[in-house]
């Protein structure tokens, strides 16, 4: 029997293996988590019924071109002013507040000549406005369909 007083060693506890298993589920988790985007702007579309038939707007189209010549229609506008356009536009909507005012401007042309047509269908008393765009001849080359 050994009765000595001997040194006792403290026990020694491996943390390497455990610090695998937490590195190895973190992983796991960052994986197979979703993410999910939220935008800045919560917006409530509205619900149409596609059932119902709608009456075609009267559409009047304005173009500009990238030197900042107007298009009413496909007939040209002398003079590049606010008032000439608003003038132009309400002849052209005949006092009828549900025409549909298309900017198709050029890819060049300047932002303040597309912002002088809004403005002159503001005072026209003009309020929906869309713009015209062609698709990219990227999209329809690559093969994929949306």
């Amino acid at each position: 029997m050994n009765f000595r007083p001997g040194s006792r060693e403290e026990p020694e506890i491996n943390l390497i293996p455990f610090i695998d298993i937490l590195l190895v589920v973190l992983i796991f988790l960052m994986l197979t988590t979703t993410y999910s985007k939220y935008t800045e702007l919560q917006v409530n579309l509205p619900v149409a019924d596609a059932q119902t038939p709608r009456d075609k707007p009267k559409e009047v189209v304005v173009s500009v071109s990238s030197d900042g010549r107007y298009a009413l229609n496909r007939q040209v506008i002398e003079g590049a002013g606010v008032e000439v356009l608003t003038r132009a536009l309400a002849q052209a909507s005949q006092d009828s507040r549900d025409v549909v005012i298309v900017i198709s401007a050029d890819a060049a042309a300047t932002h303040q000549s597309v912002i002088n047509i809004m403005d002159a269908a503001r005072r026209a008393g003009l309020v929906q406005i869309t713009f015209a765009t062609q698709q990219s001849s990227n999209r329809s080359s690559s093969g994929n369909r949306p």
